[in-house]
């Protein structure tokens, strides 16, 4: 299983979001770290096809998504960083409608959604409105659906965003158990999410493509004599010197 960009680019009139971009990526997590503007989005909007590139192609198992289509679409898992919900519907009414938008039908629509409920730990509140839900249980549903269809590449726009400390862990210790049979691409501003559970980095600025490696790699290219925020360096450190202005 392979997603490779090569040459990727992509431009909002005189402004390039995404520029030149070319990389693989292979089972496991990589967390993509940037300021606003860095194009994280923009990078996740391409390889769902929300956007149109203007340059380079994103390639799965060799060939073009674009030509893929709907065989690149039923592979795809995408928890966007803002998704509205259907708060009047229950938690098991909105996967089944979302498992439905997927293709998926009957006995296996079923079966789906009651994996996914119990995966993400929701299955004693599957008949409760969803607009009654804690902050850190509607991530969990909006997870939930990004899982229908077993894909096997899962892109998380900022996936613990609004969370307090222990939903936090609960989400990234469940984006690490997923991990061994996926691609996961993980965006977030919050850069202990991802130094605890990234395989690999990235490092977007402007974007462009800074460094690739894991956080330890990361941080032992921090130069000697930089002196860490915390007494021991971290890849918070390696934020501020990397994509710090």
């Amino acid at each position: 299983m392979k997603l490779e960009m090569k040459n990727l680019t992509k431009k909002y009139g005189g402004a390039v979001a995404i520029r030149d971009l070319t990389l693989t990526f292979e089972p496991g997590i990589y967390g993509i770290l940037g300021a606003n503007g860095a194009g994280k989005s923009t990078l996740m909007n391409l390889i769902t096809d929300n956007v149109k590139r203007d340059g380079g192609s994103i390639l799965y198992n060799g060939a073009d998504i674009l030509e893929l289509g709907d065989k690149f679409r039923a592979v795809l898992g995408y928890m966007p960083q803002r998704q509205g919900v259907y708060e009047q519907m229950t938690a098991e009414s909105f996967l089944s409608y979302m498992g439905r938008l997927k293709g998926l039908r009957g006995r296996e629509l079923r079966q789906q959604v009651g994996e996914v409920l119990e995966l993400t730990n929701l299955l004693d509140v599957r008949h409760r409105k969803v607009g009654g839900f804690s902050g850190g249980m509607r991530q969990r549903v909006l997870l939930a659906q990004a899982l229908m269809g077993d894909p096997q590449i899962l892109l998380l726009d900022e996936p613990t965003a609004g969370l307090d400390p222990r939903e936090r862990v609960r989400i990234r210790a469940f984006i690490k158990e997923l991990s061994e049979d996926m691609i996961v691409l993980l965006t977030t501003h919050i850069v202990t999410d991802i130094e605890s559970i990234a395989d690999k980095v990235l490092l977007l600025k402007k974007g462009e493509l800074l460094r690739v490696d894991t956080p330890h790699g990361l941080i032992a290219s921090l130069p000697v004599g930089w002196k860490p925020a915390l007494g021991v360096p971290s890849l918070e450190d390696v934020y501020m010197y990397y994509l710090g202005d």
